[in-house]
């Protein structure tokens, strides 16, 4: 994928999220029936505080316990809009104003925060971390975009440059152990990282744009491959405990959702009606779009009906997710006991 194709993924999530504005009214309700009669447990959704007088808000990330949620929102100024990133602590938020559009792609059970954004001036990728209620910049190469895309609770963070190597990706790693610092990871080339675990695993993909292959590299830095047997493009995007989902083709119309047993490589398709594979969590429980995956079954979530979109982009190890509702305007929401 060149720098390009980044810029118009990133776009197209912009996007989307603006399309999800304005805010609505606090919404709660037990799911009601499921897929094959099964009620969705006890699954409930519920909005998080927000300033009020913000255009649209969302929710991006949960840390594995579910206590602390980060997300963005939007104030719309007479001349400029003014940027914000939110750090919840259970019901407690706390707003940041920010210079551009940041987006937040992972928080550990600390608390801390990474993100993306952009350079001031120049336009290319800037990675953030929040900590301590202070929010920096996290070194980076000489590169045309630096972004990041999972932390750990040890604070290992993970993620990409392009062109430190003319014309590739390369995988990248902020060391827990010394910080200030970034290293280029030994991993396939033109390698981009979108998951690492408590223990160090990291998974992703590599390879020229369309023709993708998944890696996973174990902690005493072997690399192995990770796919299914017969298949073509593999794509990687999230892991958690011993899990790592992803997209694989298999001559079909469209991709298979797949999860992976990081312990020995197995794997099992998950069900083809969940829109996206946006993360999983340590029991191995998948979120995208509007559906909960376990196993090869999934489940709506509530909240959405005619007119209303929903849409989950995290899950704790407790079964907390959090996204966003869009009735009139986008809100942040949390689902719990899912």
């Amino acid at each position: 994928m060149n720098r390009s194709t980044r810029r118009r993924m990133l776009a197209g999530t912009a996007a989307t999220a603006l399309l999800a504005t304005s805010l609505g009214v606090a919404v709660s309700g037990a799911a009601t029936a499921a897929p094959g009669g099964a009620a969705l447990r006890t699954c409930k959704i519920s909005t998080l505080p927000y300033p009020a007088d913000t255009y649209r808000a969302e929710a991006y990330a949960v840390d594995p316990t579910g206590r602390y949620v980060a997300g963005t929102a939007l104030r719309v100024g007479e001349i400029d809009n003014q940027y914000l990133l939110l750090f919840w602590d259970g019901q407690q938020v706390t707003e940041v104003e920010v210079p551009s559009m940041a987006e937040p792609v992972g928080i550990n059970a600390d608390g801390v925060v990474i993100g993306n954004g952009w350079a001031p001036g120049v336009g290319t990728g800037q990675p953030w971390i929040y900590r301590d209620g202070k929010l920096e910049q996290l070194p980076v190469l000489p590169s045309t975009g630096i972004f990041v895309t999972d932390i750990n609770d040890a604070g290992d963070i993970v993620g990409y440059g392009s062109d430190i190597v003319p014309g590739e990706f390369v995988g990248l790693r902020w060391p827990a152990a010394r910080p200030g610092t970034v290293e280029v990871l030994k991993a396939p080339a033109n390698a981009q990282p979108m998951g690492i675990t408590p223990n160090g695993t990291i998974v992703g993909h590599a390879g020229p744009f369309g023709d993708w292959t998944g890696w996973v590299r174990r902690p005493n830095g072997r690399i192995e491959a990770l796919g299914v047997p017969g298949g073509g493009s593999t794509t990687v995007s999230a892991a958690a405990g011993r899990w790592a989902v992803g997209l694989v083709w298999l001559g079909g119309p469209s991709a298979t959702k797949v999860r992976w047993d990081l312990r020995n490589g197995s794997y099992i398709t998950l069900d083809q009606e969940m829109p996206s594979l946006t993360d999983v969590n340590a029991k191995g429980v998948v979120v995208g779009g509007d559906r909960v995956g376990r196993g090869s079954t999934s489940r709506v979530l509530p909240g959405g009906g005619d007119g209303v979109n929903i849409g989950g982009r995290s899950i704790s190890d407790n079964g907390t997710v959090v996204g966003w509702r869009n009735a009139d305007r986008a809100t942040p929401v949390r689902w719990t006991g899912c």
